[in-house]
């Protein structure tokens, strides 16, 4: 799978805003994978344990065929991994009466169909079914494609809860709506029947008893109807505690699925960077891959490596920067000492600033009209005891802010930077390049 097939997936089914959307995503992936095979989505009925929808991505859009497949209909042993979910359950042999029964396109030489399961809070709530050509060489498309379910279920996951909590809302809606026409009913009919007996004659010594058989019917449904209201107040309450309940469920839910995805990016920029280490890329595109590895993870518009100057401790030199101003040239001088990356040069200690409107050290970085946000951090580069340069970082996305467990992460990823840029010689090579220049 090309390197930026993961990430750009990532991308787009965060990007989402529906399950439709994110799962064109999916199949856009599997194309640029490969284009002889096909993904289906598969919604199921858990109370019956029945298929009852297929999807599939025809020219960009969603196609849809309603299907009575039962779970029971495939083999034992595939039926248990599909339920416990996280793997392909490979069908082999059996692909094409399988894939006939699941009304999955038609390939040539049948085609081998693998099928993986996905959960909901501990159910079984969905299949993938992905069917590609036999091949004699090469690995199969399976292995390469578990990487992009596995995204894939998490938008799934969120689609599903979205789904729950829409559906508790109109439940409540219908039962208080519910409630309160049976109260307006009764309360109608009470007024009905008070109006009829003040509008009728005063009765006489034979009516009496009547009247007031029909005054107590009265109180007793003026009483049912208080008792009604009663009863619809409690209701209205725990729907509403039942909907915070949800709300609340749902937010420690996606902290998980958050920290799974930032971690998910975090791999890939360490292999897309590593891979140029190993490359030995000319070095100015290695700074700038180093650049990106921590600019990228933070989600920092605009950031700034500085390395040391050959043979001048005192000296830094711009080595890369992303979102700086027209002026700021890749190869300007620092002093140790002077600025924001200078005297985080001369303490080796990071520098988290909330607000740079407040506290901020004045420095070019943080004055022109690139400055979107008033939080930075700037962290020095340091391996063996020797300084290797400073790398900031600001105008986080979305107007962020950057805090204490920001700086440990940027702690991790400057420690790779460092040991990559020490093996490389890179502050040496990229100076002289820049020299010669």
């Amino acid at each position: 799978m090309p390197p930026h097939t993961l990430g750009s997936l990532a991308h787009a089914l965060s990007a989402a805003t529906d399950l439709d959307a994110a799962f064109v995503a999916l199949a856009e992936g599997l194309a640029e994978t490969d284009r002889g095979a096909s993904v289906a989505l598969f919604r199921l009925d858990a109370k019956r344990s029945m298929l009852r929808e297929r999807a599939l991505v025809v020219d960009g859009a969603i196609e849809r065929v309603a299907l009575e497949a039962s779970l029971d209909q495939f083999p034992k042993t595939v039926g248990r991994t599909i339920a416990d979910g996280g793997l392909f359950a490979d069908l082999a042999e059996e692909s094409p009466g399988f894939a006939r029964m699941l009304a999955m396109p038609r390939v040539s030489d049948g085609g081998w169909l693998s099928v993986i399961g996905l959960r909901v809070d501990g159910q079984l709530a969905g299949l993938i079914a992905l069917l590609e050509p036999k091949r004699v060489f090469g690995t199969r498309v399976s292995e390469r494609f578990a990487p992009m379910v596995a995204l894939f279920e998490m938008a799934f996951l969120r689609f599903a809860e979205r789904e729950a909590r829409l559906e508790a809302v109109q439940t409540l809606e219908d039962v208080t709506q519910k409630v309160h026409g049976d109260y307006l009913a009764r309360l109608a009919a009470t007024e009905e029947q008070l109006r009829q007996a003040r509008s009728t004659p005063k009765p006489d010594a034979s009516q009496a008893a009547v009247l007031l058989s029909r005054e107590r019917d009265d109180a007793r449904v003026a009483e049912e109807t208080r008792r009604a209201t009663r009863k619809l107040v409690v209701l209205e309450q725990q729907l509403t505690a039942s909907v915070g309940a949800l709300e609340q469920a749902h937010i420690e839910l996606h902290r998980p699925s958050e920290a799974l995805r930032q971690r998910t990016r975090t791999l890939y920029l360490l292999d897309r960077v590593l891979t140029l280490a190993a490359a030995r890329e000319e070095p100015r595109r290695l700074a700038d891959g180093l650049l990106a590895l921590v600019g990228d993870d933070m989600q920092a518009h605009r950031c700034s490596l500085f390395l040391r100057v050959p043979g001048d401790p005192t000296t830094l030199y711009l080595a890369a920067g992303r979102g700086l101003a027209p002026h700021v040239k890749e190869g300007s001088h620092i002093t140790v000492g002077q600025g924001v990356a200078g005297k985080v040069a001369e303490s080796r200690e990071p520098l988290l600033v909330m607000d740079a409107g407040e506290d901020a050290i004045p420095h070019p970085l943080l004055g022109d009209e690139y400055l979107t946000t008033g939080s930075f951090i700037s962290f020095p580069l340091v391996l063996h005891d020797e300084l290797l340069g400073v790398v900031n970082l600001t105008n986080r996305a979305q107007h962020g802010m950057f805090v204490e467990e920001d700086v440990e992460r940027v702690r991790l990823l400057g420690m790779v930077i460092s040991l990559i840029a020490c093996e490389a010689a890179l502050p040496e090579r990229l100076h002289g390049s820049m020299s010669e220049s």
